[in-house]
């Protein structure tokens, strides 16, 4: 699949900080130290509605680890997917009377426009599900051979995973078993499913059904992919048994990566499967959580379409620490405007304080975990000082610029 257009990340000199990061399963900020390049995978979309901000404020974290690792020297082992194929999907193009094909492609597309506009840097491969069914397959057969998976004797031909094949299993969520009995549910579990040896095993691969697509599946039979097997895969395939940072939204912790980190060290035979699990928050509308079942939305193209600066949008984004809920509102966007004014007009100032220190402290702050509000603070200091009338460095506001732009993805 076709990833966006990518752009030129200035060069800072010296050499970037090693960034630590919060890991979920341990629940506590650790060095993020790959021992070449940094491997990470982060959960993509399913492409049944536009990019809406929390899709956009997840891509800018991930994103701003791909900025420190470079920054630091190393390269980035960079994959992404898209779940072009899941129930939502086919109920939202049923829904509109739509092809789901279609549904697909085009939101799809604008995700990659809305990805580029943000200034997203795109991964190395950015990978369909229905593209990788058939490593899929193979690797459900896998499970099933090994013990780890079972059919369900309904003649349904649907294969779940035993998640007592992993002992560990809760780890990375940290969850009580009523805890994920409770959320189970509500992000696309099927705890009552008759047959299944414990309703928190998940579904590796749904038979055909009439009236929806399947592809063929060897010893599997025809059908479609779950979930979570589906990203475990493209992760192995790309990135090899183990990742730096297996990243998203933090609803996804469970059961989308607990189950898919069962899978793939069940598959490999190692845990844990990724060095960091990292979530970000989530964005909120009036109070409450964004989401597609409240209608509350906010879509990054509607706001492109209204003639929003993108580099506003990615500011008001950064504004509060990426493992935070927090909240979109008008004045956050009237916010960032005037943060974006104030650092356009220090950059084009003929001097300013020390560039180097600047830099310095820019790098310290997102270091430590991201800390975005720390970066943001330091660079208010310096445009301030600047518009004040400071003139100690001449070479300082083309560093500022080259500084937000490179490490927190602002140009200015």
């Amino acid at each position: 699949m076709e990833s966006w257009a990518g752009h030129e990340v200035p060069r800072l000199p010296g050499r970037g900080e090693p960034l630590a990061l919060y890991d979920s399963a341990r629940q506590g900020v650790h060095p993020s130290e790959p021992a070449d390049a940094g491997s990470m995978y982060v959960c993509g979309i399913t492409p049944y509605d536009a990019t809406h901000l929390g899709h956009a404020a997840t891509m800018i974290t991930f994103d701003l680890v791909q900025r420190m690792w470079r920054d630091a020297g190393r390269p980035v082992r960079y994959v992404q997917n898209v779940t072009d194929i899941d129930d939502p999907l086919l109920e939202r193009a049923a829904r509109d009377g739509e092809d789901w094909v279609v549904l697909a492609m085009r939101e799809t597309a604008l995700f990659r426009e809305d990805m580029e506009a943000l200034r997203i840097i795109p991964p190395e491969h950015y990978v369909g599900a229905v593209e990788s069914i058939p490593d899929i397959a193979d690797k459900v057969e896998v499970l099933l051979k090994d013990g780890a998976a079972y059919r369900l004797d309904d003649g349904t031909g649907d294969v779940y995973f035993d998640i007592s094949a992993t002992p560990s299993f809760g780890y990375e969520s940290n969850l009580t078993r009523e805890q994920m009995l409770e959320i189970f549910p509500e992000r696309g579990g099927d705890p009552d499913r008759a047959g299944k040896r414990d309703p928190l095993d998940p579904l590796l691969w749904r038979g055909a059904r009439e009236g929806e697509p399947s592809w063929p599946g060897g010893e599997l039979g025809p059908g479609r992919p779950g979930w979570h097997i589906e990203c475990a895969v493209i992760a192995l395939n790309l990135l090899g048994d183990r990742v730096d940072v297996q990243g998203g939204g933090n609803d996804l912790l469970f059961p989308h990566h607990e189950a898919s980190a069962a899978h793939a060290e069940r598959l490999t035979g190692q845990a844990p499967f990724a060095e960091h699990y990292v979530h970000a928050g989530m964005i909120g509308l009036d109070g409450e959580k964004m989401s597609k079942s409240r209608g509350n939305l906010v879509f990054v193209s509607r706001l492109r379409a209204d003639k929003v600066d993108p580099m506003a949008i990615r500011l008001a984004l950064i504004s509060g620490h990426y493992r935070s809920d927090r909240t979109w509102t008008d004045d956050l966007l009237t916010a960032a405007y005037e943060r974006l004014d104030r650092w356009r007009r220090a950059a084009a100032a003929p001097a300013g304080p020390s560039g180097v220190e600047l830099l310095s402290e820019v790098r310290a702050r997102l270091a430590d975990d991201l800390d975005t509000p720390g970066a943001l603070a330091a660079a208010d200091r310096w445009a301030e000082a600047t518009l004040a009338g400071a003139t100690d460095d001449p070479e300082a506001p083309a560093l500022f610029a080259k500084t937000v732009d490179a490490l927190l993805g602002i140009r200015l």
